[in-house]
């Protein structure tokens, strides 16, 4: 008796041979001559009426429609015992439905997996036509995961407590979850489940630490503080989507720019609150009977208290009313460090020096503070150039916008200056260590990269000024500290000025449609500066704009490497008249002064294709800071040379 055979459309995930093949045991070819008994003939058609939708990006379905159709494969002759596993495989979201569908030889009829308009809508609600982001839909499955994980079945308010508290310290893998699978297929319930499924972290390993004992209470501190602001982001987040949307201007800039501000800019305004909540915690909760997840759990709670809708609201509305948005994507990297340029070998053995409040940030890891502060970018550096996760000692660094430790996947955090410059602001008054130097980013276009020149010495004086760090003497002499500590100097492989540096970055994780790798617009290259001192509360934008102004009329290269000192006898003299300069400056000429502010005025109206992208009274305000600042220096070398 033959086996009753059945023509099968198929046009999800059965396309690929592979799959059909594990499902059904048989595999499909288009090509006649190379059917036989394990491989059946298949040829491309159209199933019209029809739509594929696809709400969870996990899983295609066929809706009607009556205007639409449905691109997919007909495999003929499928045998019954291989349609029985073809219907296992499908689920119960399918119903299996006999239609006809047009080939190169006319209509066949086939059957074909349908969803129900019931089905689809008691699975993903009434608009399940339209295909959730994916961002939100994955956020959602993680969500669910956690329910199921954490206290299963519980509706009590402590036990939502646990899994807000659990979902804290899961940040860096739903983060990486996201990027990772950015605009491609989504991730596999399997895949979600090994990924989340992980040991929470603990810190009674500690407890017994003689040596870890004196810092715990103040790194428990950092850590209610870290998660006051993270829930009160992700509530201005959840609530104000489409308008911070509509701040950002391009996909490529972090999407967490404005709520961070916002969110900064209330914990800041309301520090003493704050620093009740945690000494209300620290008094009632001794950390020996605790765990790091009660004091997660007790700032999540207390952040409840913090989110107040009219603030939130004046907030963002005053950021909106402020916004100076360019071109140029721009990011920052913030270093903090109560040792300052002794937080880094050899200076720290050399002047033993060390850290009252977090031992150099030794426990930074043991705290889940790397994982905890992925929104601002923390992470621990020590200028080795090493990623190691093991206890490092050195810097705190923020840069908002890196989406992994090494830096080379990051989005720039805004293309605004102002914003930029708040950021930077807001950053170092919340995390209360002493600030030490900033880093500030500018994206390369792709006219620029391989065409880049030198800066000449005189503008790199100039710049020293502007931002160097300059300081003055027991004698009353001026100096640039960041040159004179040797904190922008490195001798690893030659002795090299770490002033300027081009770096590859990349905002996207996964492949295009064709190769295994980012597309071509999500790699980008950006020069970095580095010569730059933090100050509390010191007003960067001019600085910004300069440098971005700079950028686009100059084309800066890197400053100095190893190899441009070794191939250069020009450039070796004009770094030992630099070094001489900075431990005793002298006055910048006028002329100087003048050639300086020209270029960087004619960067700043040529950034939007030979028009400036801000209005002209901003940038004559920044220029006009600018020169104010390179005339006060002169005036400050005048009177101390007076004074010798």
């Amino acid at each position: 008796m033959n086996e009753e055979k059945v023509n099968l459309f198929i046009y999800g995930s059965l396309r690929e041979r592979g799959i059909f093949k594990s499902v059904s045991g048989l595999g499909f070819t288009l090509k006649h001559w190379l059917t036989d008994d394990q491989t059946l003939l298949a040829e491309p058609a159209l199933l019209p009426g029809y739509r594929k939708v696809s709400p969870d990006n996990v899983y295609f379905y066929a809706v009607e429609s009556p205007s639409s159709r449905i691109e997919g494969v007909v495999i003929y002759d499928v045998p019954a015992r291989a349609m029985a596993e073809i219907d296992k495989y499908e689920g119960k979201r399918y119903d299996r439905e006999a239609v006809k569908v047009n080939t190169a030889r006319g209509f066949v009829e086939a059957q074909a997996y349908l969803a129900s308009h019931e089905s689809m809508r008691k699975h993903f609600g009434d608009r399940f036509h339209v295909n959730l982001i994916h961002e939100l839909w994955l956020r959602k499955r993680i969500a669910r995961f956690i329910r199921k994980h954490t206290r299963p079945g519980e509706q009590t308010a402590d036990a939502e407590l646990e899994r807000q508290a659990d979902r804290e310290l899961l940040g860096t893998t739903e983060r990486d979850l996201v990027i990772s699978h950015y605009r491609t297929d989504a991730v596999s319930d399997y895949y979600l489940e090994r990924e989340l499924d992980r040991p929470r972290q603990s810190i009674k390993h500690l407890y017994g630490d003689p040596q870890a004992r004196p810092f715990i209470e103040n790194y428990l501190a950092l850590v209610m503080r870290q998660v006051l602001l993270n829930q009160l982001e992700e509530k201005i987040q959840f609530r104000y989507r489409f308008g911070l949307d509509h701040m950002r201007t391009s996909e490529r800039y972090f999407g967490r720019s404005v709520s961070l501000l916002a969110a900064l800019q209330i914990i800041n305004a309301n520090s003493s609150a704050v620093d009740v909540i945690v000494e209300r915690c620290l008094e009632t909760m001794p950390y020996e009977k605790k765990d790091l997840i009660d004091y997660v759990k007790y700032a999540v709670g207390a952040a409840r208290s913090i989110f107040d809708a009219r603030v939130v609201e004046a907030h963002l509305n005053r950021i909106r009313s402020s916004l100076q948005p360019g071109l140029v994507p721009l990011g920052a990297e913030i270093e903090l460090s109560d040792l300052g340029y002794a937080a880094v070998e050899p200076q720290r053995s050399s002047k033993r020096a060390s850290d009252p409040i977090y031992d150099d940030f030794r426990y930074f890891h043991d705290f889940c503070m790397d994982v905890l502060s992925w929104k601002l970018g923390g992470y621990i550096d020590d200028h080795s150039g090493s990623t190691d996760q093991a206890r490092r000692l050195g810097f705190l660094e923020l840069a908002p916008g890196r989406l992994n430790i090494a830096g080379e996947l990051s989005r720039a955090a805004t293309a605004d200056p102002w914003l930029l410059n708040q950021l930077i602001r807001e950053i170092v008054i919340f995390y209360n260590v002493t600030p030490h130097s900033l880093h500030l980013s500018f994206q390369l276009r792709r006219n620029q990269i391989g065409k880049q020149k030198v800066l000449p010495l005189p503008f790199v004086k100039c710049l020293l000024v502007l931002g160097g760090g300059l300081q003055q003497k027991d004698t009353g002499r001026l100096w640039v500290s960041r040159m004179g500590y040797d904190e922008i100097t490195q001798r690893e492989y030659g002795e090299e000025l770490v002033f300027a540096r081009t770096s590859k970055r990349r905002w996207y994780l996964g492949g295009d449609e064709i190769a295994d790798r980012p597309p071509a617009q999500a790699t980008t290259y950006v020069q970095q500066y580095k010569f730059i001192r933090l100050h509390k509360r010191a007003n960067y934008e001019p600085l910004i704009l300069c440098l971005k102004g700079l950028q686009l009329a100059y084309n800066p290269a890197d400053y100095l490497s190893t190899e441009q000192l070794r191939s250069s006898k020009r450039l070796q003299q004009q770094y030992e008249d630099l070094k001489r300069w900075a431990a005793e400056p002298t006055e910048i000429s006028p002329q100087t002064i003048s050639r300086f502010l020209n270029t960087v005025q004619t960067g700043l109206m040529n950034e939007g294709h030979h028009r400036p992208a801000h209005k002209l009274h901003y940038i004559d305000w920044a220029l006009s800071a600018i020169d104010v600042q390179l005339r006060m220096f002169n005036k400050q070398i005048r009177k101390s040379l007076s004074r010798s």
